[in-house]
């Protein structure tokens, strides 16, 4: 595969470069729709201009999360070195158990509520795996194509052609349209393999009883479960009770406007009047919303990301607002007892006024006010975060 220092000499310097088409090791457990579909993800023909692929940015080695050589950890660059995201890039793994978008009815405090649940990105606008898999190739601060009809032309005139008609029929790409449908779906079958969702972390073992905590782990898991302290599984969900790994995803999919601190570094937040409004700009949002939610009250709310793998990140939250995961556990604790620790001058300053009041500062931990004593103390940020890194597969990095 080109690397990453040449794609950028070759975006930098603008020389005419010649990608070739990369590697590809065949993996033993993917059938052949799943194997077709990590042909298309580790492409780097299919950018425009070519050298960009989707593991690029989704770098197998770091929780399929990465940023292209950005300058910006985690915030990624696309194929022209001038465009750069918006957002930290997340990770695909356990990704397939994420539910489509929806409103989903749910409880709170004994009643019965209306909630966002579910979909790809950050926002939601992807209803599942197959739809964000369209997105990027065309944004042009990614993978900039014209157009997803490109893409699947892209793709008929390469080296694994054959292989896509062999899985989806002969005439597979005398509809161009349908084709990239299809295609989208082998990608989607990729990321649904077992590469993306391995359990095999020490956590996990020590679910199965094939290892043990360490005594700091184990204090800083009593932490994450307790509903007075850490309380963190009232969005990043497990079940005590359960031994199987698959009831510990660490993310209940729903949505929660935090309140993080604005991230200078980011190219968008030159502008002062410019915010990442989250979920309430989601594209089709309006079709989808029910009577009883408005739109504005989703204002300033990102999708809750797993926490597995969490450890190897190289930025944290949707804006990449923290760069050490102990700063990422340690603001749930200090908030809104010691905000000016957080903030530059105003308490939540990434998000205009008017939508402050939908951040969320009445479940536990975040439920104090300035100057009273925090739920968790630096002893319980050390432990937490000690707890977290035990959340890290096999292989990576």
């Amino acid at each position: 595969m080109t690397s990453f220092l040449t794609r950028a000499i070759c975006r930098a310097t603008a020389m005419i470069c010649v990608f070739a088409a990369p590697a590809f090791a065949e993996e033993p457990k993917l059938n052949e729709t799943q194997q077709l579909g990590k042909r298309i993800f580790e492409d780097a023909l299919l950018s425009e201009p070519r050298g960009m692929a989707c593991i690029s940015c989704h770098d197998a080695r770091h929780a399929f999360q990465g940023g292209n050589s950005s300058q910006i950890p985690g915030v990624a660059v696309g194929s022209r070195a001038d465009h750069i995201g918006v957002r930290k890039v997340p990770t695909l793994m356990y990704k397939s158990y994420s539910p489509p978008f929806g409103f989903y009815k749910d409880e709170d405090d004994g009643k019965e509520v209306l909630e966002a649940k579910g979909g790809q990105f950050w926002d939601g606008r992807a209803a599942d795996l197959a739809e964000q898999m369209k997105g990027p190739l065309v944004n042009p601060d990614e993978m900039n194509n014209a157009s997803l009809d490109a893409v699947v032309a892209k793709i008929e005139a390469g080296d694994y052609a054959d292989l896509a008609r062999k899985v989806y029929g002969e005439k597979l790409f005398e509809d161009r349209g349908a084709a990239m449908d299809k295609l989208a779906q082998a990608m989607a079958a990729y990321e649904q393999s077992e590469v993306f969702a391995p359990f095999s972390s020490k956590f996990d073992d020590w679910l199965r009883g094939k290892a043990k905590l360490s005594p700091l782990e184990a204090q800083g898991y009593r932490v994450f479960i307790d509903p007075k302290r850490g309380n963190c599984t009232a969005c990043h969900a497990g079940k005590p009770e359960s031994k199987d790994p698959a009831d510990w995803l660490f993310t209940d999919f729903t949505y929660d406007a935090f309140g993080m601190p604005r991230n200078p570094a980011l190219p968008a937040n030159a502008d002062p009047k410019s915010f990442d409004l989250g979920l309430c700009a989601r594209p089709g949002l309006d079709a989808l919303l029910p009577k009883e939610i408005t739109k504005e009250s989703l204002c300033g709310a990102f999708k809750v990301p797993t926490l597995r793998n969490v450890a190897v990140n190289a930025s944290f939250y949707h804006n990449a607002a923290f760069r050490s995961l102990k700063e990422a556990v340690a603001i749930y604790a200090t908030r809104d007892t010691d905000p000016a620790h957080w903030y530059k001058q105003t308490k939540f300053d990434d998000m205009p006024e008017m939508y402050r009041a939908n951040v969320n500062i009445k479940e536990v931990p975040y439920d104090r006010k300035l100057g009273q004593k925090p739920r968790l103390d630096y002893g319980d940020i050390e432990a937490l975060t000690a707890f977290l890194k035990t959340l890290t597969d096999k292989g990576m990095e």
